[in-house]
């Protein structure tokens, strides 16, 4: 049940037209719910402004009347970012898709926040370009949702995070402003870079409706192995190798444990074993290549009989058609779903130096099974870049809610761990509502301060999605 004020309700309305709101329970109960189930909002209204325009008008009637707004885009997001009570009300950019502009020349893409990821990645390979943001979740999140918690995902050893892939932003801001920040420049040093204040704020210091991209050169070649690695320790040297024998050529660098593989090809149908023996380690390596004469599955093919020389891995398989590479990716981007039909499942979102991955793994490792005996490690993520999803299964013959009543004291177990190797509690997922308490136990004073100030003096009445990142 909603608690805002009719006299809003009837202002936001007319701003909007019927095709621009919603009240009704069933459309509110999924921009309500949220991925991981961990959270669960009530709020009364979705707003679906058309553009920019009517986006200024809904924050300028929320800001006169009170009312905080809790921005949302695909609403794919894990850590409760757009999670609203029912003081509050959501507001959705699904209507504001727009590909406004593929410029070949200047190489970048210019589209409305709510266009969906893949639907720009589409749209730049049609002139033969690559936008190269790249998530699981890529068929129903926002461009500004990814930008809004700076996202990773896949190929950002080659290519970055989302806020390396930004020339530009348009934003509305809390007093119902609009900040047109939408350059295509590459070179701009004239004061505060206000740019990236936006990205990764999590929609707490405006909303950003659209954004100018970067986009490359689309690849014409790739090239993909899986390979069985001893160690975590091994697989660094791997990637230190890959790096050197491929030119910096890598689009993507995974690390699994054997568990996560054996799970997918398990319970995920129509995946396949890449190789014939067990492993407890896993890379997955992929190159790619927008030059015309390049062989990457030459150079790829000789990086592997090095890597076996070395003893950096026991065993290797090179794709020999898509359908080949196709099962390898399944196989990666199926654990989530995967450990689902294991149990419960506790996860962590984290990333240290690179270099120092195999001693999280370890001691992160023994610190859960101390914890819990039995306890099933899930590592897996984007090594290239220190980036693991450190998850852990239930013991076999624990009951799955008495293992999740444990994913406090777990998840202080393993950031005690990240912190002491300088590394960070979130690395591609955002803070929200799920890291708060986290964020301001971990992050030094200083830190906080200034992330307070900036909040304060953008936002100094909290109507931008209020308790999340500071409260």
């Amino acid at each position: 049940m909603h608690i805002l004020p009719a006299s809003a309700i009837k202002e936001l309305q007319d701003a909007l037209g019927p095709k621009g709101w919603s009240m009704e329970a069933d459309i509110l109960a999924n921009h309500n719910a949220e991925a991981r189930g961990k959270f669960a909002g009530d709020a009364g209204m979705v707003l679906y402004p058309a553009n920019t325009d009517e986006v200024a008008k809904c924050v300028a009637i929320c800001a006169t009347h009170g009312i905080a707004i809790v921005p949302q885009g695909g609403n794919t997001g894990r850590c409760g970012g757009a999670v609203a009570n029912a003081a509050e009300v959501i507001l959705n950019l699904r209507r504001m898709n727009r590909i406004i502009e593929i410029d070949a020349r200047d190489f970048t893409a210019t589209v409305e926040a709510g266009a969906i990821l893949q639907t720009v990645q589409d749209a730049a390979g049609d002139r033969d370009l690559l936008f190269p943001l790249s998530l699981g979740s890529e068929g129903s999140c926002q461009i500004g949702g990814n930008l809004a918690t700076n996202a990773g995902g896949l190929n950002v050893i080659r290519y970055g995070n989302a806020r390396d892939l930004v020339l530009g932003l348009e934003v509305v801001l809390p007093d119902g402003s609009v900040w047109n920040g939408l350059s295509s420049l590459r070179k701009d040093n004239t004061g505060y870079d206000l740019r990236d204040l936006f990205i990764g704020a999590e929609g707490t210091l405006g909303i950003i409706t659209k954004a100018t991209l970067k986009l490359f050169p689309k690849p014409r070649h790739v090239a993909t192995a899986w390979v069985a690695a001893p160690s975590p320790d091994a697989a660094l040297d791997l990637l230190a190798l890959a790096r050197r024998e491929s030119g910096d050529a890598i689009a993507a660098f995974e690390l699994l444990c054997g568990f996560a593989h054996d799970m997918a090809v398990a319970h995920l149908p129509g995946l396949s074993a890449p190789l014939a023996a067990p492993s407890d380690w896993y890379v997955m390596i992929e190159l790619t290549s927008s030059r015309p004469k390049d062989d990457l599955n030459e150079v790829l093919s000789d990086l592997l009989e090095s890597a076996l020389e070395a003893g950096l891995a026991s065993d290797a398989t090179l794709a020999q058609s898509e359908a080949q590479r196709a099962n390898l990716w399944a196989i990666r981007e199926g654990i989530p779903e995967a450990q689902g039909f294991e149990g419960g499942s506790i996860k962590h979102d984290v990333s240290v130096p690179v270099s120092r991955v195999p001693e999280l793994l370890t001691r992160g490792m023994a610190a859960a099974g101390d914890f819990i005996p039995g306890i099933r490690p899930c590592p897996f993520g984007h090594v290239g870049d220190g980036n693991i999803h450190f998850n852990f299964t239930q013991p076999v013959e624990m009951e799955k809610q008495a293992f999740l009543d444990c994913w406090e004291t777990l998840n202080r177990l393993i950031h005690d761990i990240v912190a002491d190797l300088g590394g960070s509690i979130s690395a591609e997922h955002g803070i929200g509502k799920l890291k708060l308490d986290e964020l301001a136990r971990y992050a030094s004073p200083e830190k906080m301060k200034l992330l307070r100030v900036i909040k304060d003096a953008i936002d100094p009445d909290g109507m931008l999605n209020p308790g999340k990142i500071v409260k």
